[in-house]
């Protein structure tokens, strides 16, 4: 729930609950999911998505796994949620245990839209794993996560029981708010809500789009800016001015570092959004044969936890602090 606070002199003094509603269609609220559950909504999660709901089929509406290998299961729901959504999602949960290794890389595949892809080492890459998992370490549990706009006491009450089943299930509420003809989403992640506030100057590793294009760097380098191109470009508004960003290069880790100089501008020849930076350290240049860089592993060590490789912005971020001390590491290997 958000609340307007009432004001009396310098004394707040009353909470208002403001009214809000879910979105107009499922879809809607998938694929707004899907496009930033695992850059901003999820934050402090480690997910890795394989498949989107597809029509006419009688399956979840988002599929992800975790680092372990079990199966996470969204089920979505555009308004008030009832306790009929329980039985639904535990109907796809039961078909889902079924799936084995195979068919959970054909999944990915198709979600990808690429013809090969090898699920094992595509989750060790997004987890950072020393090894990947056995093939039999995949899908050995379930869980279940139904979004929606409210719930009711049925609901509470299904949830409760399964849960003490032992079966893990949980409802994540989220909100639109139409506030002065502007709108606003609320979010409540699964399991505890971790997000750094985004008021706060931080530092963030960056992925340099190589995946996708390998001149993004150089389109980046150049031009002195941090870039977000198609489908993710908005995600350059996280930013903030005097935030650190650490380009991060699929393969070779870090590879320079800036300061966003400022607010987001437009580049619609590359359909591509992008901030201006100050750079804080060198940057590579094209005609270089070898690209210096500070590795994933040398990161973990460096800092002392792990990131979430596969995320464009890759979480956790850093306060100023832990900024300071990886751009001190990052000084003494480019």
């Amino acid at each position: 729930m958000l609340y307007k606070l009432s004001k009396t002199g310098p004394k707040f003094n009353a909470i208002d609950p403001l009214p809000f509603y879910g979105l107009p269609k499922e879809k809607d609220l998938e694929n707004l999911l899907a496009q930033n559950l695992w850059d901003v909504l999820f934050e402090g999660s480690q997910l890795m998505p394989i498949r989107q709901e597809r029509a006419w089929q009688p399956e979840a509406d988002i599929y992800a796994l975790n680092e372990q290998g079990d199966l996470v299961v969204f089920e979505l729901k555009r308004s008030d949620v009832n306790g009929g959504a329980v039985h639904q999602a535990l109907r796809y949960c039961e078909k889902a245990s079924r799936y084995t290794y195979e068919k959970l890389e054909s999944m990915l595949s198709a979600y990808r839209n690429e013809s090969s892809v090898h699920l094992q080492e595509e989750h060790q890459s997004a987890f950072n794993l020393e090894h990947p998992l056995d093939c039999s370490a995949f899908n050995r549990k379930q869980h279940l996560i139904i979004v929606g706009s409210a719930g009711d006491d049925e609901l509470i009450r299904n949830i409760e029981y399964w849960k003490s089943q032992g079966i893990s299930i949980s409802f994540v509420p989220y909100r639109v708010y139409d506030i002065k003809g502007e709108y606003y989403f609320e979010f409540f992640s699964f399991p505890y809500d971790q997000h750094s506030n985004p008021a706060q100057k931080k530092g963030v590793i960056f992925d340099t789009n190589f995946s996708y294009d390998v001149d993004s760097i150089w389109y980046m380098c150049e031009g002195n800016r941090v870039a977000a191109f198609g489908d993710i470009k908005g995600i350059v508004h996280s930013f903030n001015k005097c935030d650190m960003v650490f380009l991060y290069h699929k393969g070779q880790g870090v590879v320079a570092a800036g300061e966003v100089k400022s607010e987001v501008k437009e580049d619609k020849s590359k359909d591509a959004l992008y901030r201006d930076l100050k750079w804080l350290t060198s940057i590579p240049k094209k005609i270089e044969k070898d690209m210096k860089a500070l590795s994933a592993a040398e990161i973990k060590i460096t800092m002392g936890f792990n990131f979430w490789w596969a995320k464009t912005m890759k979480p956790p971020f850093l306060d100023m602090v832990q900024s300071e001390k990886l751009l001190k590491k990052l000084k003494t290997v480019l």
